[in-house]
């Protein structure tokens, strides 16, 4: 669906998937992968070719909404221990 997306803009901007795939540095072959719904295609490309042709990324379309959401997860994450830890493996003593 999100190739299709991608397609879509692309065509109503009137681009040929060669001047998409320049202006993303990418090649020609995948940014038709891209809009074909390939497997392969890196998320950050995706995001990249998304963004070039007007797709809203997490369905957001402001520019300014997008950026408040930011903070606010990089704030949420700040919360967070920095590392995780995983707890000592404690044997279990099943001999009944």
């Amino acid at each position: 669906m999100w190739g299709q997306l991608i397609r879509q803009g692309r065509t109503e901007r009137k681009w040929t998937a060669k001047e998409l795939a320049a202006r993303a540095n990418v090649s020609e072959q995948t940014v038709l992968a891209a809009e074909a719904g390939s497997r392969g295609a890196a998320v950050g490309t995706m995001m990249e070719l998304a963004d070039l042709v007007g797709v809203p990324i997490f369905g957001i379309e402001d520019r300014a909404e997008l950026a408040i959401r930011r903070q606010r997860g990089e704030e949420m994450l700040a919360l967070l221990p920095s590392r995780v830890r995983r707890p000592k493996s404690r044997s279990v003593d099943d001999d009944f």
